[in-house]
Formats: C-alpha cells, structure tokens, sequence
C-alpha cells in the first residue's frame, strides 16, 4: 500500500467496501425513467415529472443529512436512512402510480441523506491531514461500483424484469446498513448530539468566520450546474452533430476510466499541496473542457472534453470535499458536509431544465457560458486561496507582535550612550 494511504484508518477501507458493493446494485437512478416510461407506461412528461420530484428529495436529503447527524449522530443516521430507502426500493414493484409518486422522492431523499451522513462518518473517523485520502478512496471504489452497475442492471433488466432492479438495490442498501454497523464502531461515530461551544448560534456564525469556505460552496454550485451539462444538454447535441447515443456512452466511459486510473494517483502526489489552489486548478479544467467543444462536435473534440473535464472532477471533487470537513468545527462536522454535499448535486435538479432551455434558444451560447461560468468559479477560488493567506500571514505577524523577545529571537538595540 502507498505511504500515504497508510494513514486512513481500517474502518474506513472497511466502510469502502460496503460502499462499493451498494454502488455496484445502485441500478435505479440509471433505468429509473425507462421504467416508469416502459412497464409502467407513464408518457415521457410524465415520467419527467416524478424523475424530478425525485432528484429534489436527493438534493433535500443532501442537505439535511449531515443536520440529522450532527444532532442524532451519524451511523445512527446511516443506518436508519438506509433502511428506509432500501425497504421502500423493495416496495416498487408493488406500488400503484399514485403512490409511487409519493415513494420515488422519499427513496431519493433517503439516499442523500446516506450520502451526507457517510461523508460525514468519514470526516469523523479520520483526523485532520489525511482526509483527503480517505474520500478518494471511498470515491475511488463508488465509481467503480458505478461503471460496473449499468451494465449489468441492463442485463438484469432484459433478462427479467425491472421489478428485480428495484429489488436488488433495496436488499444492497439495507445490506450496507448492516455492514457499516459491523464495521464502524458506535464509539466515535459521532454518536452523541453535537452542540456549539457557547450553545447556540446555528451554523451560520461558523461559515461567516470562514468566508473562504462560503466562497468554495458557491463555486461548487455554479459549476455543477455546468458539469451536469455532460448528462443531459451534451448528448443531445452530439446527436444533433451526427453522432448515436453509442458514442455517448463511449465517451461517459471514458470519464470513469480516467478518473479510476487516475484518481488516487493525483490524491497522493498532491495531499501535502494547500488545497484551494488545488479546487481552483480543477474548475478551470472543467471549464477547459467545454471550451474544447467550440471546435465542434467530432470525436476528438468530445474525448478531449471529457478528459478534460474528469481531470478537473479528479482535482476538485475529493479536494474540496476534505477541505470542508477540515474547515468544519467539531460540532458542526454534519452541517458543513451537508452543505457541500447539497450544492454538489444541486445541478441534478437545476442543471437539465436551465442547460435545455438555453440550448433550445441559443444552442451557440451554451458551450462558451459554461466554460466561463466554471472558469469564473475558479476564479474566484484562486482569490478566496489569496485572501486567506493574507489573513494568515497578517494574524502569524500579530502574534509573532504579541511573543516577548526571547521568543521571537529578536533582541532589543542598545540604547546610545
């Protein structure tokens, strides 16, 4: 094992397995729509409709996750959120229309808050300086749960039914529940409700005594509105350039390839490097590589978008989520991850509607405001980095001030006689 990776803690490469195995039988959000559009047989408006009611609940749980846990305590929170996705997954097949609409945002809410509570496990178990580590490997073993799980829910899919999709995430995710209680301890869980130091004062005063930290959250939000591009606007315009929905799929692979082969690689050459830097450089790729399809729409330019893009996800992603964590006070662990958490994904729910109704009214616009709107948002990370580490050497130099002399090493000039 790398030196570097020594340092994450066993309950953590335990919990990534579990993760891995969960992400593997995670078929729904891929075949969801066809399902509810195919078997079900809901018109595609329909469809549309409950698949965005649902990607709401995922960006509400998101963000209420880690509130839960910092309150009722993370595993605590894990376990019961698992439980209840994965027993309402189960339920599906069973449900009428009606009340799949009701089901489908509760799965989704569900599932954000494992989300939030298992970054936040994480940001618990492991001490300050190799939590970046831990996240890429935990992220590491999920996408490649995710590039195995498509196609062989697809085969699942064809050789029985959808139903059995449903079927096997539901028993996946009440399986992880009992795996993460096996192997992550109740002790130091952050199993005790979490109270600020003065026993109040809510989040907010925390984030505004952190303004780098406010920066990088609005950042994350511009940009995944831009980097969800790449699911819906993107394939529709290679369509209307010529090219199937197999070159599509060619060049999604090719992001997870990147980002498995490359990943934890980066991770480990850059741990020791200040992090926001880091989180700016990888913006900037992301908006390099929607920069690349000004070219056009050929094979070249879509590869070097995406590799372009999944070097940018590889710096930014795991980065800025152990920057948070790191930034976090003891007992607002939960809320800080769970806002990150929610702006991360806040594109799913916003990204679609706003990148197709600018590519219905100005398709030439869409490719130059995302790279722009990502570059922008590193931008202004790279100013965030700066400032914070004017203030940093402005409050060394006060305290260095404030150190009597024999402590500085400085000593006082004789006076002239």
């Amino acid at each position: 094992m790398p030196q570097g990776f020594k340092d994450v803690p066993r309950a953590v490469w335990l919990l990534a397995a579990g993760v891995f195995v969960n992400a593997v039988v995670s078929f729904t959000f891929v075949f969801v729509f066809l399902y509810l559009s195919g078997p079900r047989g809901l018109g595609p408006g329909q469809a549309g409709v409950a698949v965005g009611v649902g990607g709401i609940g995922l960006v509400a749980g998101n963000f209420t996750g880690g509130w839960y846990g910092d309150r009722f305590g993370h595993r605590r929170v894990l376990l019961a959120a698992a439980g209840l996705g994965g027993l309402t997954l189960m339920a599906f097949p069973l449900l009428s229309d009606p009340l799949l609409y009701a089901a489908l945002p509760l799965a989704e809410y569900a599932s954000g808050v494992v989300r939030a509570a298992n970054s936040s496990l994480v940001a618990v178990i492991v001490p300050e300086g190799a939590r970046r580590q831990a996240f890429a490997v935990v992220r590491c073993v999920a996408n490649g749960g995710f590039t195995i799980g498509p196609p062989l829910g697809a085969l699942v899919a064809s050789a029985l039914s959808y139903d059995w999709l449903f079927v096997a995430d539901g028993v996946g995710t009440l399986l992880f529940a009992v795996w993460t209680a096996r192997v992550v301890p109740a002790r130091g869980a952050s199993s005790k409700r979490a109270s600020a130091p003065d026993g109040g004062g809510g989040v907010w005063p925390e984030l505004r005594a952190r303004p780098a930290v406010l920066v990088l959250l609005g950042a994350i939000l511009v940009t995944d509105l831009v980097y969800r591009q790449q699911y819906g606007t993107f394939p529709v315009f290679l369509a209307d350039h010529g090219l199937d929905v197999g070159a599509f799929g060619l060049v999604i692979a090719l992001n997870g390839g990147v980002i498995l082969l490359l990943e934890l690689p980066a991770v480990l050459a850059l741990r020791n490097r200040p992090p926001l830097p880091v989180i700016a450089t990888g913006l900037l790729l992301v908006g390099a590589g929607y920069a690349a399809l000004l070219a056009g729409a050929g094979a070249a330019s879509a590869v070097t978008m995406m590799v372009l893009m999944s070097l940018g996800e590889i710096l930014y992603k795991t980065t800025a989520t152990a920057y948070v964590a790191d930034q976090a006070p003891e007992h607002a662990v939960g809320r800080f991850q769970s806002l990150y958490a929610g702006v991360s994904v806040s594109g799913v729910v916003l990204g679609a509607p706003l990148g197709g109704a600018l590519y219905a009214a100005a398709p030439g616009l869409l490719w130059p405001l995302c790279a722009a709107l990502a570059a922008g948002s590193g931008g202004a990370v790279f100013w965030a980095s700066a400032r914070q580490a004017r203030r940093e050497a402005g409050r060394r130099a006060l305290e260095d001030t404030a150190r009597p002399a024999h402590e500085t090493g400085s000593q006082p000039q004789a006076l002239a006689g």
